[in-house]
């Protein structure tokens, strides 16, 4: 339990460190290339749905808010479970990684609309402005700031539909809570079998049948 309290911290203080910087020092728009044109730091904003989308309006971010909360309160509750097993340390790292990035996006949504003010593209947000937040609880945005455009390209004329439009790998700007969701997640698929596989009772293990026979396994 203490490892995986300690894999939440580490991720929620980079997520939420990296925002703070984003919102109080980029105005809308701005980009820092960090590595050439591949890493690119490029503040933006979301509703609340990882990489850049949105859902439903005022009534969808609600919505996915108290979605998020819930399933928080899940995986604490699965994690919390879990200690009393003995599991796989990759099944406890990703669960905690999924925790970490939903609590990091959280934060955002219920606080950031309380504690900042609005972020334009001709400056940078304040925090704790004497007017007042830009917006209630649990309606705040999502700071997005990683873009990768690894490949910038020219779809070939010869491609249905998009032949000949400019086409960007990878597109959508994400943050380090949106990582974390992600590598968990996709730890859990690759290594589902891995993570959930049986353990070998005792009597299979020493060859002992349970009315105390002892007896050669084949």
């Amino acid at each position: 339990m203490k490892k995986s309290i300690l894999i939440v911290l580490l991720v929620l203080i980079l997520d939420q460190v990296l925002k703070f910087w984003i919102k109080t020092h980029m105005t809308l728009g701005q980009e820092i290339n960090v590595a050439g044109n591949w890493f690119i730091l490029h503040f933006t904003e979301n509703e609340g749905m990882a990489f850049g989308f949105t859902f439903g309006g005022a009534a969808g971010k609600l919505i996915l808010s108290i979605f998020r909360i819930i399933a928080i309160i899940i995986i604490g509750y699965y994690i919390y479970r879990l200690r009393k097993k003995s599991p796989h340390p990759g099944l406890i790292f990703s669960f905690s990684l999924i925790m970490a990035g939903a609590l990091g996006n959280i934060i955002d949504s219920a606080f950031y609309g309380l504690i900042f003010n609005e972020s334009s593209f001709h400056s940078v947000a304040t925090l704790f402005p004497p007017e007042g937040g830009y917006s209630a609880f649990l309606h705040g945005k999502v700071v997005d700031m990683l873009y990768f455009p690894v490949i910038e390209t020219t779809l070939p004329d010869w491609v249905p539909l998009w032949g000949g439009q400019p086409f960007t790998f990878f597109r959508p700007v994400f943050n380090v809570a949106d990582s974390s969701i992600t590598t968990g997640v996709l730890l859990l698929l690759i290594f589902q079998k891995k993570f959930f596989a049986k353990k070998e009772s005792p009597e299979n293990t020493t060859g002992i049948n349970p009315e105390g026979d002892s007896s050669a396994t084949i």
